[in-house]
């Protein structure tokens, strides 16, 4: 780590980003091969080119552990998990604005949260568009309508859950078969209130977890009813172990645990289900294992994180 920092002191950026490149062979990919606080693999650039990003704002995983990202040129990139540029396709239109949300259905499709133009979009792994699947695509605060949309995710019934922020800053779920069946929420600080729900994630329970961002929160909804109820809420703003600023991305291991990237603090934050802290990785900056506002993060089938460093334009892959 000495020795990259002082490279990138000494001779310049071009040479900063070779020694990125050189992190996995420094640190070695292998389980249990990176000590505490070290990434086991960064990589990334900044650029238009294939490969290369600029301002990644989601990320998403499949079944493979490859990765998708949506950046602010409105491409989706398809990357190996130690980042080999696989494949890319475009939405249709970013002229508005770009997508903030990525995830996948239980049929292996991208659910694609296509902010400004108020939808979501479905697409094979491949880049095919399934136009008849869309939900949404009116501004509006209707049933069914919606501001600016943020995540969309599935539970095990099939049921979709789609978060927006604006003036409206709500949920509301729809059927397998896409039709309007309740919302919730507004805009406030009361609990059941949401500022900008940017971030979703169902458990093993079909709970829905929320990364209520600007209220500095997580809050948990069982919504498996004919409403939703209020589960759980927990996290104040600040800097300390188990204080939030900003979460931005969560997600849940299975295995009790809880992550959540923080765009506020630069950093990843560890949890149980109580929102009790029980680790910390990351701080500000550009070096490996320096974070400038990770944006989300996802895991992968061997329960390594995969940090989206976005105005880093860069992935690191870590274990906390």
């Amino acid at each position: 780590m000495g020795k990259q920092a002082w490279t990138a002191r000494s001779v310049g950026r071009s040479r900063w980003w070779f020694s990125l490149a050189l992190v996995p062979l420094l640190l070695g990919c292998a389980p249990g091969a990176s000590p505490p606080g070290v990434p086991e693999v960064v990589w990334g650039r900044r650029g238009l080119a294939d490969g290369r990003m600029q301002k990644p704002r989601a990320m998403a995983i499949d079944d493979h552990d490859q990765l998708y990202i949506v950046d602010m040129t409105g491409r989706i990139q398809v990357f190996s998990p130690d980042g080999q540029f696989l494949r890319s396709w475009r939405t249709p239109e970013i002229a508005d604005g770009r997508p903030t949300g990525l995830s996948f259905d239980r049929h292996g499709r991208l659910m694609v949260a296509d902010t400004h133009y108020y939808r979501v979009l479905f697409y094979s792994p491949t880049g095919e568009l399934h136009e008849e699947l869309s939900i949404g695509g009116v501004c509006g605060q209707g049933p069914g309508e919606f501001h600016f949309v943020t995540d969309c995710v599935e539970d095990s019934q099939g049921n979709y859950y789609i978060a927006e922020y604006g003036e409206f800053d709500r949920i509301q779920k729809f059927s397998p078969q896409r039709e309007f069946l309740f919302q919730w929420g507004n805009h406030g600080e009361r609990e059941g209130q949401f500022m900008r729900p940017q971030s979703l994630a169902v458990d093993e329970q079909d709970l829905l977890w929320v990364a209520d961002s600007c209220n500095h929160r997580i809050q948990v909804f069982d919504a498996r009813g004919k409403d939703a109820k209020l589960v759980k809420s927990w996290g104040r703003p600040g800097r300390e172990p188990g204080q939030l600023s900003y979460p931005w991305g969560i997600v849940l291991d299975g295995r009790g645990n809880v992550y959540v990237s923080e765009r506020g603090n630069h950093r990843v934050q560890k949890f149980d289900r109580d929102g009790n802290s029980l680790g910390i990785w990351g701080t500000s900056g550009r070096r490996p294992g320096e974070l400038n506002e990770p944006w989300t993060l996802v895991l992968d089938s061997r329960q390594r994180i995969h940090v989206l460093d976005t105005y880093n334009h860069r992935v690191q892959r870590i274990r906390l």
